[in-house]
């Protein structure tokens, strides 16, 4: 019986160590949720001043290719990406 387990422990950890290096590997393989989410189009947000308190207009593009064109434009501005999810446009 004793000969037994030995023979039987080795092969124990042999095997949950090969388990866990293939579930490591399995995990790393997994794509990241930024493969889901690309980077789109940008929005531009005008201020009226350099506090950047007040938007006074904005120009861009929108995920579904919407046109964002709204008030004035001045020398204070702040640029973003927007990360559209992968959608289905209504056009």
């Amino acid at each position: 019986m004793n000969r037994f387990r030995t023979l039987l422990q080795p092969k124990v950890l042999i095997t949950a160590f090969a388990l866990i290096v293939g579930i490591s590997a399995y995990v790393a393989t997994i794509p990241s949720a930024g493969a889901i989410i690309f980077p789109g189009p940008g929005v531009c947000s005008y201020y009226s001043s350099a506090n950047f308190k007040t938007v006074v207009g904005a120009r861009g593009t929108g995920c579904c290719g919407a046109v964002i064109n709204w008030g004035i434009t001045t020398q204070y501005r702040r640029c973003e990406t927007l990360y559209c999810t992968d959608q289905i446009c209504p056009n």
